[in-house]
């Protein structure tokens, strides 16, 4: 069998073979990306977790909102190389709009391009900065979080390991939670479960966590409410 995460291995697991069965994970719904036929009864020989991290940017940008609330401008970072970009970015334009804020969208597929796009938000002036899910980016999450400090951008990111490594805030699903339900699926399957007999699983465990040592250098107060609401405060 193959265990196959994040969207690109699934997606590349998905075209080698109909018959060799795959669990994966995904940030975006599988069902959009081809990967299964429907949550309920995959079909096929694929089924895994749905961590619903590209379908969260409206939530992380309410937060923003909430951390800021004069924000007029709010810059967007993507990755144009990754299969959720266009539903992502849809989404945050639609969530902005109905918060009254305008998103600047920058995109960066790899490190320089990363420096690019905070060069150009900086010289644009932002208000804050939602770093939107992809794999790259949460391998480059000390690039990242290092550039938001350095040049005082408040960010949210899409999971705790940024406010872990110094990330003003993250709201996200459990990765920790994702990865006990591909192991639970791996092995009902090497003990002869059927993919197309496994339904897609979806997380339910969401984490929002506030780095305050992060929010003191960046010379900010985080609201009462925002804090009263974190999951986690690092401090």
């Amino acid at each position: 069998m193959i265990v196959a995460s994040p969207i690109p291995a699934a997606l590349a697991a998905k075209a080698a073979t109909a018959t060799i069965p795959i669990v994966f994970s995904a940030a975006a719904d599988p069902v959009n990306l081809g990967l299964v036929g429907s949550l309920a009864r995959p079909g096929g020989n694929a089924t895994g977790v749905n961590f619903f991290q590209a379908e969260l940017s409206a939530k992380q940008l309410g937060l923003l909102r909430e951390l800021r609330p004069n924000a007029a401008r709010i810059g967007v970072l993507v990755n144009p190389a990754n299969a959720n970009v266009e539903g992502l970015t849809k989404d945050v334009i639609a969530a902005a709009a109905a918060l009254g804020i305008e998103v600047e969208i920058v995109h960066a597929r790899d490190s320089p391009e990363i420096e690019e796009a905070f060069a150009a938000l900086v010289h644009n002036k932002p208000s804050a900065l939602l770093v939107g899910a992809d794999s790259f980016f949460f391998n480059r999450r000390v690039q990242l979080v290092i550039l938001a400090a350095r040049h005082a951008v408040p960010a949210v990111f899409f999971n705790r390991e940024f406010a872990e490594a110094g990330g003003l805030m993250s709201y996200g699903s459990s990765l920790s939670e994702m990865n006990r339900h591909l192991g639970i699926y791996t092995g009902r399957i090497l003990k002869g479960a059927k993919p197309d007999e496994l339904p897609v699983v979806q997380s339910t465990k969401f984490e929002f966590v506030i780095n305050l040592p992060t929010a003191k250098a960046l010379g900010l107060e985080i609201p009462p409410m925002l804090l009263a609401s974190a999951d986690e405060v690092i401090e």
